[in-house]
């Protein structure tokens, strides 16, 4: 039987969750919307959370892009996590991932990369041999991460960035668009640049 999935989040990150679960011939059966804004989308019903009864036969994903919210809301329901890889990318058998990723389309993955929970590996990001991803971590569209890249826990690397071999990137950086990080990113940096260079720092992930 084909696993039913209800997305949180009715926007458009949500929307591209969906139209991925479609690809890959799975069951999206509802939105959860905490200020639902239309009745539909992509034909799917879209509910507010006050609406949303536990079924423990469906799995969920989390359509929201930020970083943080996208793990407070993980910490809030009970139900399942599903995955969500779109039937177009290329991933190494020897890839671990776990529950609540959503890999997009075009997107390749090389050997022995390890993937933690809640992250979006977005639109034709790569990612090469030995990198590990920490929780709740978002990799934009067109990113490249050379091997044995680091990064860590509920970090941001803007859209088109690209990271050299064995950098280490801190938990709850932000790395911005285009960016081209050849030395290692403390916690919390905000990096900019070719090559990429500090100009503050988050005072933390809360």
């Amino acid at each position: 039987m084909a696993t039913k999935i209800i997305i949180f989040g009715a926007s458009g990150h949500g929307k591209v969750i969906a139209d991925l679960l479609q690809s890959a011939q799975q069951e999206v059966v509802a939105f959860l919307d905490d200020h639902p804004k239309q009745e539909t989308i992509l034909g799917i019903p879209v509910f507010h959370t006050s609406q949303f009864k536990q079924i423990d036969d469906f799995q969920m994903l989390i359509g929201v892009g930020n970083n943080l919210i996208r793990k407070k809301l993980s910490q809030k329901f009970t139900l399942k996590f599903a995955l969500g890889i779109h039937p177009s990318t290329i991933l190494s058998p020897y890839l671990k991932v776990a529950e609540g990723t959503v890999i997009m389309a075009g997107v390749i993955i090389n050997p022995n990369v390890e993937v933690g929970k809640h992250c979006i590996l977005n639109t034709g990001c790569i990612i090469e041999h030995d990198c590990k991803i920490e929780d709740y971590v978002h990799i934009s569209p067109g990113v490249s991460l050379a091997g044995n890249v680091s990064v860590g826990e509920g970090t941001h690397i803007g859209i088109g960035s690209s990271v050299i071999q064995g950098i280490k990137i801190g938990k709850w950086a932000t790395i911005g668009a285009g960016s081209v990080i050849i030395r290692d990113v403390p916690d919390y940096a905000v990096v900019v640049g070719n090559p990429g260079k500090i100009i503050k720092y988050h005072s933390s992930d809360e």
